[in-house]
C-alpha cells in the first residue's frame, strides 16, 4: 500500500480540468453582467494563489481583482515596529516574533537591522518555542512579539495560558493582533462618493479561509445583509478561488446578496468555539488600532485584560516605548494597495528602488504581500 503523500491532498485542486470546467461556467455567468465586477479578496493568501496561478488571465475582463490588506506584517505601522525595534535593544530581552515581520522597516530601520547591531531577535515557526527559550534564558525577558489575524491569536492565547499555569515568570507579550470584519467594514465606508467609481468599489468580497477556520463564517454576515455586498469564504487552492468567483457570479445574476461558504471541508459558521473561549478568556478589543497606510480602524485590535497586565510588555515597558506618530515613506503607495484603491504597478518604485531585498514599504515584505506576488509572480499576468 502507497503511503499518502501531501501532493495527495491537493492534487485535485489544482487540476487544470477542474480549473477550465471552472473558466467555462464562469465566462457563461460573466456574460449576463451589466458591468465589469470588483472582487476583493481580503486575505494575502489569496491574492497569492491568484498571481502564481496565472487566475487573471483565466478570467473575463469583466471581472476585476482588488487586493485587500489581509497580511497582517503589511499592515502593521512604523510605531508599532519601532516599539519591537527598542525592546530589541534592551540588553536583558530577547525578542521572538513570527516569519517576515523581522524585515519590515520601521523609523529605526527592521528588526533585522537591530539584530545586525546585536539585539537578539529570533523568529519563531509556534510561539510555544518561547517556553525553551525562557527555560534556557532564566536572566533574559523574552517578549513575544504577536501578530496576526484570528488566525494567530488563539496560538498566543495558548501560550499565555501555559505561561500563567506554569508560573513561568520571564514571557512577557506586546499585542498586535488584529480582526477582519472592522476593517472590511472600514474600506466599505471609507469609500466616500469621489473615490467610489465603479473602479474603485468594492462589489464582493472572498473572505479569508484560515480566519474563518478560527472565527466561523457568522463573523461576514453583516456584509450581505447591511451592504448587500456577497461574501464568498473560499480556500487557498486555484480551484478554491475559481469556484468562489463562479458563486459570487451565480449571485449577482440571480439578484442575490448571500454569505456562502465554499472552503466547507474547513470552514463552519460556527468556527472553533474552543479557540473563540480562549481569545475571549485574555483578550479584548481596544477601540482604536492603527493600521499601516490606512489610520486608525474602530474596534480592530486586540490587547490583554487588565487582569492579565502583568505580562504585558507594553505596562512593563512603557517609560521607554515610543508614541509619536509616524508618516509612512513618500514614494511608498502601500497604503492605497492596502486599500484596493491601486495596483502594485501604479507605484513609481515597484521593482526598482524597491524590491524584496530593499522594501521600501511592507507590502514588499511579506510574502504575503500584493507587492511582493506582483514581483515574484509578474509575468503571469
Amino acid at each position: 500500500m502507497n503511503s499518502l503523500q501531501l501532493k495527495d491532498l491537493y492534487d485535485g485542486f489544482r487540476d487544470p480540468d477542474v480549473i477550465k470546467s471552472f473558466q467555462t461556467l464562469i465566462a457563461r455567468e460573466a456574460k449576463k453582467l451589466e458591468r465589469t465586477v470588483n472582487i476583493m479578496e481580503v486575505c494575502g493568501g489569496h491574492t497569492h494563489t491568484i498571481m502564481k496561478y496565472g487566475l487573471t488571465q483565466l478570467l473575463p475582463e469583466n471581472i476585476n481583482f482588488i487586493h485587500g490588506p489581509g497580511c497582517p506584517v503589511c499592515i502593521m505601522p512604523k510605531e508599532r515596529v519601532d516599539h519591537a525595534y527598542v525592546l530589541a535593544m534592551q540588553p536583558d530581552v530577547i525578542l521572538l516574533t513570527l516569519g517576515d515581520m523581522i524585515k519590515v522597516p520601521g523609523s529605526h530601520g527592521s528588526l533585522q537591522d537591530a539584530r545586525a547591531k546585536g539585539a537578539d531577535v529570533r523568529y519563531v515557526y509556534s510561539p510555544m518555542d518561547a517556553l525553551k527559550i525562557a527555560e534556557e534564558n532564566p536572566d533574559k525577558k523574552i517578549v513575544f512579539f504577536a501578530i496576526g489575524f484570528e488566525t494567530t491569536t488563539p496560538m498566543t492565547a495558548a501560550l499565555l495560558d501555559v505561561v500563567i499555569k506554569r508560573g513561568i515568570s520571564n514571557i512577557f507579550f506586546h499585542i498586535n493582533h488584529v480582526t477582519v470584519p472592522e476593517v472590511m467594514k472600514e474600506l466599505i465606508d471609507s469609500r466616500d462618493e469621489h473615490v467610489n467609481s465603479y473602479d474603485h468599489r468594492i462589489d464582493a468580497f472572498i473572505g479569508p479561509s484560515h480566519v474563518s477556520v478560527i472565527s466561523g463564517s457568522k463573523i461576514y454576515e453583516k456584509f450581505p445583509k447591511e451592504y448587500h455586498i456577497p461574501v464568498v469564504v473560499a480556500g487557498f487552492e486555484p480551484v478554491d478561488v475559481m469556484e468562489a468567483i463562479y458563486m459570487m457570479l451565480k449571485q449577482f445574476n440571480e439578484g442575490r446578496s448571500d454569505l456562502e461558504i465554499q472552503y466547507k471541508r474547513l470552514v463552519t459558521p460556527e468556527g472553533n468555539l474552543k479557540a473563540q473561549a480562549l481569545i475571549e478568556h485574555y483578550f479584548e478589543k481596544v477601540s482604536l488600532f492603527k493600521w499601516r497606510g490606512m489610520g486608525n480602524v474602530p474596534d480592530s485590535g486586540l490587547k490583554l485584560r487588565d487582569e492579565f497586565a502583568a505580562y504585558d510588555a507594553e505596562v512593563l515597558f512603557k517609560d521607554i516605548l515610543p508614541y509619536d506618530e509616524i508618516d509612512d515613506h513618500k514614494l511608498c503607495i502601500c497604503g492605497d494597495i492596502l486599500r484596493g484603491f491601486a495596483k502594485p504597478q501604479e507605484c513609481s518604485v515597484f521593482g526598482t528602488a524597491c524590491k524584496p531585498s530593499s522594501p521600501l514599504g511592507s507590502c514588499m515584505v511579506s510574502s504575503e504581500g500584493a507587492c511582493a506576488a506582483y514581483y515574484k509572480y509578474g509575468n503571469l499576468i
